[in-house]
C-alpha cells in the first residue's frame, strides 16, 4: 500500500477528499458548471459512493458522484488517479447499469430515458492526443456528421493537457486545482468559483470529524490488505502441499507423507481425496 498522506496533503483526485468534498452540493455545482460551461440546478443533494447493480448475480459498481438536475439529466463523475487500462469499457459498464435503473417495469416508451452524462477526471492522457477534454457521442461511421442522439455523453478530462485554446481557462484552472489542491494553486486561479471551492475543501481538511473518518478509512484498507495477503499465503501453502503429496503418494504411505510434511494424517487423506476427484 502506498505511504499514507495526511488529510491536509490530500488532493481532490484522492478518493477520500473527492468524496468528502462532493458531499457538498455547492462543490458539485461548481465542478459541473465549469466542466459543462453552464448553470446547473440540482434537483436533489448529490450522492457519493452510490452502489448500483442490475441484480445480485451481476457485478456491483460504486459511483463516486451521482447527481440529477432539474431537467432530470443524470451526472456521474469519477476521479480516477490511476490508469487501470480499462476506463473506456468501465465507462460503458457504468452507462449500462445507470440506464437499466431509469425506466420502471411496464414502461414501453424508451424516449423517457434520462439523458446521462459520465465524466472521468484523470491526471494522465488516456488517448494520447494531448487534449484536456475528450467528449464522446454515438455517431454513424458512414455519415460522421450524423449523431445517434441517444442522450448519452461520456467525457474524459486530462489534468495535463497541452492545448489550452480548445477549452476554457477556468476548466484548466479547475483541473490543475484538482491535481494539486493547495493554497498556492488556489491563489494562482483567477476563478472566484475555484477559490470558493478551495475554501470549502480547507474546511474539510481542518475538520476533526473528517480526520477521524480518514484514519478509520485508512485502517480499514490496511486490514483488508492484510487479510488478502494472509488468504493468498494460505492458498499458496495449500497448493504447495497438494503438489508435494501428489509427488510423494506413489512412493510413500500416508503416514510417511504426513511425517515428512509435518501435517496431520487426516489432512493428507483429505488432499489425496481432492487429487483423486
Amino acid at each position: 500500500m502506498n505511504q499514507k498522506k495526511s488529510l491536509k496533503e490530500l488532493n481532490l483526485l484522492d478518493k477520500f477528499l473527492f468524496d468528502e468534498a462532493m458531499d457538498d452540493p455547492e462543490n458539485v455545482k461548481i465542478m459541473l458548471d465549469i466542466i459543462l460551461s453552464q448553470k446547473t440546478k440540482l434537483k436533489h443533494p448529490p450522492q457519493t459512493e452510490k452502489e448500483q447493480r442490475t441484480s445480485t448475480d451481476n457485478r456491483q459498481i460504486r459511483l463516486d458522484v451521482y447527481a440529477i438536475d432539474e431537467d432530470d439529466v443524470i451526472y456521474e463523475v469519477e476521479a480516477q488517479k490511476e490508469n487501470t487500462h480499462n476506463l473506456s469499457k468501465r465507462s460503458r459498464l457504468y452507462q449500462g447499469i445507470i440506464d437499466s435503473k431509469l425506466l420502471p417495469p411496464g414502461v414501453v416508451d424508451f424516449n423517457l430515458l434520462n439523458e446521462v452524462l459520465i465524466v472521468l477526471i484523470m491526471p494522465f492522457d488516456l488517448f494520447g492526443y494531448g487534449l484536456y477534454r475528450y467528449t464522446f457521442h454515438m455517431r454513424c461511421e458512414e455519415v460522421p456528421e450524423l449523431k445517434l442522439n441517444d442522450g448519452a455523453t461520456r467525457i474524459f478530462l486530462n489534468t495535463r493537457g497541452k492545448h489550452p485554446e480548445l477549452v476554457s481557462p477556468e476548466l484548466i484552472e479547475l483541473l490543475k486545482y484538482m491535481e494539486r489542491s493547495t493554497d498556492e494553486v488556489s491563489r494562482e486561479c483567477k476563478s472566484k468559483r475555484i477559490q470558493e471551492m478551495h475554501r470549502r475543501v480547507c474546511q474539510i481538511k481542518a475538520s476533526e470529524k473528517a480526520e477521524v473518518k480518514y484514519m478509520q478509512t485508512w485502517e480499514e484498507k490496511i486490514l483488508i490488505k492484510q487479510a488478502g495477503i494472509a488468504e493468498g499465503e494460505q492458498i499458496g501453502r495449500l497448493k504447495e502441499k497438494t503438489e508435494l503429496v501428489k509427488k510423494l503418494s506413489n512412493k510413500f504411505s500416508i503416514e510417511q507423507i504426513a511425517e515428512m510434511l509435518e501435517i496431520d494424517i487426516s489432512e493428507v487423506e483429505k488432499i489425496i481425496k481432492e487429487i483423486a476427484k
